[in-house]
């Protein structure tokens, strides 16, 4: 273990023995959450299990009824996936890339970081799978694409293949059936780069406009605002004009997207701020409104001020509350609808892939979750599809949750796992 590794471990380890007899025993999840009251930590709770990846035989744990197996093995920081029309299963291979450490703290954070695989060298490419056979197995792998710059989102419409750097939307000629795309790519909408890096994209359901999520730099705007303009918010751009605006701001790091199909709503998943505690505030999922403002960084949750931040009462007063509560710090990235009869004992709803903590005194997420869906709406609590990426005593992690989407059969979910280096499938058993 490298020595700042260490001085993590111990730090973190003491601070979390201490928080923990006073934090929460539950998550706050659901759509009416009671959250704690926050408690600034001056010094931020590190707890990061290492990552050891699968042995052998070693899978993730699954609901009754249904089975996993993996669908692509040995990639590289596997993160988002996009299934194309004709069943290609293309996965984005991407690693954050950390900036040059100016404290103590940031040290021990990034080698906390480095040992659970959180950090470190970037595949930069998209690879293509191909199951030919269909018996849920990957028989081909093809190099789709390379030498982006932390590549993530994916889309595809008439003939144009899109790519979320996290410097920009990049578009590409496709033609079906293709298994590498050809030439530099043209540069469509630049975007800030580092800070939370992803920049996930989703197709409206018309196909006309490309959404696309961009996380702020810094935890609570802590350069100030100037640096933050463009970024905690979601970006609509229209294929057909070329023009990008921002479609909602305040998200502090909105991941995956998805519609609700009843009502088109665009829905997505954001991870929340850092430093006030196990369960303060929670992940959430929720709907966005074209022009909404969601708190980051002035207030969370139901207009409750951060006071560590300058304020502006008349966004505050503004600030929509989310929709359902995921957790405190779980890390809640990947999104995708499920539809009715897509795997037994379980209906509609939205699947969240949730990569897990690294900050609190007992770790949250490291899960694949259902919630549950009526009349466009969240209607219950959540559900475990897949667990187990975590040992028993939290030391260890085999794998952690990323993207995930329906496979191309309509009967299957696939799942990203940039720990494992896996492509998990989950299916009926």
């Amino acid at each position: 273990m490298e020595p700042f590794a260490r001085v993590a471990a111990v730090v973190g380890g003491g601070i979390a023995a201490l928080r923990r007899m006073s934090e929460p025993k539950t998550a706050v999840m659901g759509s009416s959450p009671t959250i704690p009251a926050a408690r600034a930590q001056g010094i931020m709770t590190l707890k990061m299990p290492t990552a050891t990846g699968w042995e052998p035989g070693h899978v993730p744990s699954a609901a009754p009824g249904l089975k996993v197996q993996a669908f692509a093995s040995d990639l590289q920081h596997p993160r988002w996936i996009e299934v194309l029309p004709n069943g290609d299963v293309l996965v984005a291979e991407a690693t954050e890339q950390a900036p040059p450490p100016t404290t103590l703290f940031q040290r021990a954070q990034q080698a906390t970081m480095r040992r659970a695989k959180a950090i470190g060298p970037s595949a930069n490419r998209i690879t293509l799978w191909r199951d030919g056979d269909g018996d849920g197995v990957a028989e081909e792998r093809h190099v789709f694409v390379e030498n982006q710059n932390q590549p993530f989102g994916m889309a595809l419409k008439d003939g144009t293949f899109y790519v979320g750097n996290t410097d920009g939307i990049v578009s590409f000629s496709y033609s079906e059936g293709a298994t590498r795309l050809e030439g530099p790519g043209e540069t469509l909408v630049s975007f800030k780069p580092h800070g939370h890096w992803t920049r996930s994209l989703l197709l409206s359901p018309d196909g006309k406009t490309l959404y696309c999520g961009v996380g702020s730099l810094s935890n609570i705007a802590d350069d100030g605002m100037e640096v933050e303009e463009g970024r905690a918010c979601i970006w609509a751009l229209d294929l057909a004009s070329g023009a990008a605006r921002i479609f909602a701001s305040g998200l502090r790091n909105p991941v995956g997207m998805a519609f609700e199909p009843s009502t088109d709503a665009l829905w997505t998943v954001v991870n929340e701020r850092d430093g006030l505690g196990d369960e303060t505030p929670p992940d959430y999922l929720t709907s966005v409104t074209e022009g909404g403002f969601y708190g980051w960084p002035y207030c969370y949750w139901d207009r409750i001020v951060d006071d560590r931040v300058p304020q502006d009462a008349d966004l505050v007063s503004q600030a929509i509350t989310p929709d359902y509560a995921l957790g405190g710090h779980t890390a809640s990235l990947g999104l995708c609808w499920m539809p009715e009869g897509t795997l037994p004992g379980f209906g509609a709803g939205m699947v969240i892939g949730q990569h897990g903590s690294w900050n609190r005194s007992v770790l949250s997420g490291y899960k694949l979750i259902f919630v549950p869906f009526e009349n466009g709406r969240p209607s219950g609590a959540p559900r475990d599809i897949l667990w187990g990426f975590l040992s028993e005593d939290e030391t260890k992690a085999y794998g952690r949750p990323v993207g995930v989407t329906l496979g191309a059969d309509g009967k299957s979910l696939l799942m990203a796992d940039d720990v494992g280096d896996v492509i998990w499938r989950v299916s009926a058993a």
